[in-house]
């Protein structure tokens, strides 16, 4: 289910982090700066649903304030905040969106 591009609801689906926060998120921090495409539509990447993953689990789940997610994000990896590596996480969000929409058609 692997794609080169995904669209702003294909990512809010996949990560559950509603679109207009996905929006604020960009203003915010530096390490998501998804493009656009000549339609001027948001076109993710896969390293971008990472980034939004860490975010959500920094801002939402772990409650760090947004300029203390940003310095987490900044050390990159000197301190660990996770057991789970957030492309494992991706991967069970999109199998288990895949199998909702698939019971849905049922």
């Amino acid at each position: 289910m692997k794609k080169l591009y995904y669209s702003i609801g294909e990512v809010s689906d996949i990560t559950d982090v509603e679109a207009h926060v996905l929006r604020y998120w960009e203003t915010v921090f530096d390490e998501l700066n998804p493009k656009k495409n000549k339609a001027g539509n948001r076109v993710y990447k896969e390293n971008d649903i990472e980034t939004i993953l860490k975010l959500k689990e920094l801002i939402q789940e772990k409650k760090y304030s947004t300029e203390g997610a940003q310095q987490v994000l900044k050390k990159d990896g000197e301190e660990e905040t996770e057991k789970i590596p957030v492309s494992v996480k991706k991967d069970l969000k999109e199998i288990r969106l895949f199998l909702s929409q698939l019971l849905e058609k049922l």
